[in-house]
């Protein structure tokens, strides 16, 4: 029987053979991540056990970008235990203030995940960096602390569901739609502790950017990991950062797989997560007409340049609905940077837009963005849960970057088509 995307990067780290779905297997890890909410618990931790340094300071990656800009005493005196860990042990990668990004754009950014890497992290949207082939999950932070120590950590070798897409990309449909799609079919626990593997000839289609919101999302299907094979696209991206990478890497022809789905991108509009779960999605066009009172551009899953770029093509020369808060926050520096020299933070600023410094920030119901009661978001964020952008008695829909654009410019949720003058 010939292997899976999940076998061929497994078997790359590990002493054990031959192994099965379902087999516990100890594996030596490529890179550990914590963040300003999650590392404090795992140095605790690493405390406890009597730890007094990391299996490889340039291995062990700390990103404060959860509650940085510190927005208050709790959040400051979170940051300086890692800030003080961080140079106790000469990490090497500690990322805070003015080099900091949001982890998930910043380290695939800085090439410090590479294809066939595992990666394991203090969040469980670590799983964004199987869009380059790596095998990419998020842990616990007791479980952070002991991989941080020992260099190595152990896995239930997951199953895996094959997802083939199929066709080209309508206008205005992007990789967001296409695993909020997936999870309005299979519901949050459709792949639980199991892997989503994304192949089909509409992969052509899709940079590294979009495959990362695709992947990214594969915890809000309960999967482990979301994985794309390593391709010519793959290798491009992994060049420009430095990395050569020789060769592609696909599931082998007769990989077995517990289930396929077939998902037909051509037949697919713009897609929108209804409160208060990611699985409650329907199609734009049947949810127009919500009156919004914010919308957030940026996260984990879509504050890259191409999510920017897409924002600004609707944002340009109109202006955000009087009462709606409309703020966008890129992912990273060096993405800030970027949008500023194409022009398009001037064209968010002009939009009236509140543009601010690249944090998770208002996804986590953290700071920069939060709803009152009552209150209604458009977000480009990967949770709605129930009280997730604040009030417990706030509501928030999920959209790709167009669908949230366009919205801040209706101040309701519309199709971006309606915005740009294509449709009536």
């Amino acid at each position: 029987m010939g292997k899976g995307l999940v076998q061929k990067i497994l078997e790359q780290h590990t002493d054990q053979k031959d192994f099965s779905v379902g087999q516990i297997i100890q594996c030596k890890v490529s890179k550990v991540l914590a963040n300003d909410i999650t590392a404090p618990l795992a140095i605790k931790s690493m405390e406890k056990m009597g730890a007094t340094k990391v299996f490889d300071p340039e291995k062990v990656i700390l990103v404060c970008d959860h509650f940085t800009p510190n927005k208050d005493i709790d959040s400051a005196e979170q940051v300086k235990i890692v800030r003080e860990f961080a140079k106790k042990m000469g990490i090497k990668y500690y990322f805070e203030g003015g080099d900091v990004g949001v982890e998930h754009a910043l380290l695939p950014e800085l090439g410090l995940v590479e294809p066939m890497d595992i990666v394991v992290g203090a969040d469980s949207h670590t799983c964004t960096y199987g869009a380059i082939g790596a095998f990419a999950t998020g842990l616990g932070s007791t479980d952070i602390a002991a991989a941080m120590v020992l260099g190595e950590t152990w896995f239930k070798v997951p199953p895996t569901i094959y997802v083939e897409l199929k066709g080209k990309l309508p206008e205005f449909v992007q990789g967001k739609d296409i695993i909020l799609n997936l999870i309005g079919n299979i519901g949050v626990d459709g792949a639980l502790y199991k892997a989503l593997e994304f192949g089909g000839d509409t992969l052509k289609e899709l940079n590294i950017e979009m495959r990362m919101t695709i992947a990214n999302m594969a915890i809000e299907a309960g999967g482990k990991v979301g994985l794309f094979p390593i391709d010519d696209i793959t290798k491009k991206y992994m060049d420009e950062r430095g990395k050569k990478i020789q060769e592609c890497v696909y599931p082998d022809e007769d990989a077995s797989y517990e289930k396929k789905i077939t998902i037909e991108v051509d037949q697919l509009s713009p897609q929108v997560a209804c409160p208060h779960l990611p699985e409650n999605v329907k199609p734009v066009e049947e949810v127009k007409g919500v009156k919004v009172d914010q919308v957030v551009i940026g996260s984990c899953t879509n504050g890259r340049i191409t999510d920017l770029r897409q924002a600004a093509e609707i944002l340009k020369g109109r202006k955000v609905k009087k009462h709606v808060r409309l703020i966008i926050l890129p992912a990273t520096p060096n993405i800030y940077k970027q949008a500023l020299k194409e022009g398009l933070i001037e064209i968010f600023l002009d939009a009236g837009a509140v543009v601010g410094p690249p944090t998770c920030g208002p996804c986590l119901g953290g700071h920069m963005g939060i709803l009152a009661s009552g209150e209604v978001a458009v977000a480009t964020t990967n949770r709605n849960f129930k009280g997730r952008m604040g009030s417990l008695d706030s509501f928030v829909y999920l959209s790709n970057p167009y669908v949230a654009a366009a919205s801040a410019i209706c101040g309701e949720i519309v199709h971006p088509k309606i915005v740009i003058g294509t449709s009536d």
